[in-house]
């Protein structure tokens, strides 16, 4: 896991990837002036560099105008000046989100407004297509405003021409660990992909049969949304069938395929069984300190997670690699048999260690068709990327 990803698992809130990102990209341009003159020249955002001074700003407000309904924050501001002149850029991440509220709009009318200005420039940068008809100038304003829409591909493709610099490494590692990375092109393993992903999906759901996840219920309470979740693949890398016990899911455990996008060819996912806890739980320590129990009792079949990282999320594994069940005449017999043991290892564990939480308390929506997602279990990436 990269210094980024570790930080980010520090945060005790829901987890702000877009603020996160955008403080870490901010602070590396600042300190590499030639690297962001670089990317805006690169993109004939910019005609020349021979700037004196650059200024980077984050998170920056300002007073709605009298056609606002409310103020702005601005993800990042870059004032580029040349002693006579100064340039404004307004820069608009989104990673995963979509742009709201007619937000480009409202950047765009400030930036108009904006008094002393040579030119002025709004980029909509995004990891996801998000295409945006809007031509400069942007939305017919005067004075200017140029639009440039942007993909964060395109910043790491970039980036990696400076992979020396050690900041400029973990930023890399981080964005492809959130999927910045990928380009507009299909890869040969990307069609195989493609090809294979029905087969693939019908492979593991066959070992999370009704019988693992009848088990499952019978052991911990229930499965949410009664399968698999695709959702929990997208954005956490993993294939699980997961309860959530209480505290809105800030307690949970989950049983399937976890690290499905591992940073190279040579990593395997692994599968198995995790119970984890986040920081919002009323009981978090007493849970850190069973869960260190376990891993102090049986350290050579339970994997720990961020036990000694606070506040984050934290977690326990009972789990193999796919790898060593490729050697098996019959792999989904043997996967759908350690799933079955997976579940009554965690039933023991729970019975030994955890019993002062399962006693009287009462499961949150313990039936498979009522419960949904729950988005702050979609916000933890243990066990995922």
């Amino acid at each position: 896991m990269s210094l980024f990803s570790n930080l980010l698992n520090l945060h005790s809130g829901s987890k702000p990837l877009e603020d996160f990102f955008t403080e870490i990209v901010a602070y590396f341009l600042s300190l590499n002036n030639d690297i962001l003159l670089g990317w805006l020249k690169h993109h004939s955002i910019i005609s020349d560099d021979n700037y004196s001074s650059v200024k980077i700003s984050t998170q920056q407000e300002h007073k709605g105008l009298e056609s606002h309904t409310e103020d702005s924050r601005l993800d990042i501001v870059v004032e580029l000046s040349t002693g006579l002149n100064t340039d404004v850029i307004f820069i608009e991440s989104k990673i995963g989100a979509k742009d709201g509220n007619n937000a480009l709009k409202k950047y765009a009318d400030i930036l108009s407004n904006l008094p002393n200005v040579r030119h002025r420039i709004l980029i909509y940068i995004t990891r996801d297509y998000d295409p945006k008809e809007i031509k400069t100038p942007a939305f017919n304003l005067e004075p200017k405003v140029s639009f440039y829409q942007l993909r964060w591909h395109q910043f790491y493709a970039r980036l990696q021409q400076h992979a020396t610099d050690i900041l400029a490494q973990e930023i890399l590692i981080f964005m492809r660990k959130n999927g910045m990375s990928h380009t507009n092109q299909f890869s040969s393993v990307d069609l195989l992909t493609m090809i294979n992903f029905n087969k693939t999906l019908h492979l593991m759901e066959s070992t999370l049969n009704e019988e693992v996840q009848r088990e499952f219920k019978l052991a911990f309470g229930g499965v949410t949304k009664g399968t698999a979740s695709m959702t929990q693949w997208r954005w956490c890398s993993r294939y699980i069938i997961y309860t959530n016990k209480f505290s809105g899911g800030n307690f949970w455990c989950g049983l399937g395929y976890f690290n499905l996008n591992p940073d190279s060819f040579t990593e395997y996912p692994y599968l198995g069984i995790c119970l984890e806890v986040s920081p919002g739980f009323g009981e978090h320590s007493k849970v850190i300190k069973s869960m260190q129990k376990v891993i102090n009792d049986k350290p050579n079949i339970w994997t720990p997670e961020n036990l000694t990282i606070l506040p984050s999320c934290s977690a326990i594994f009972y789990r193999k690699s796919l790898q060593e069940f490729l050697s098996k005449k019959d792999q989904l017999s043997a996967i759908k048999l350690f799933f079955q043991e997976s579940i009554k290892e965690l039933k023991t564990v729970q019975e030994q260690y955890f019993d002062f939480i399962w006693k009287g308390v009462t499961i949150e929506g313990a039936t498979e068709s009522d419960q949904e997602e729950d988005p702050d279990i979609l916000l933890s990436s243990i066990g995922g990327v």
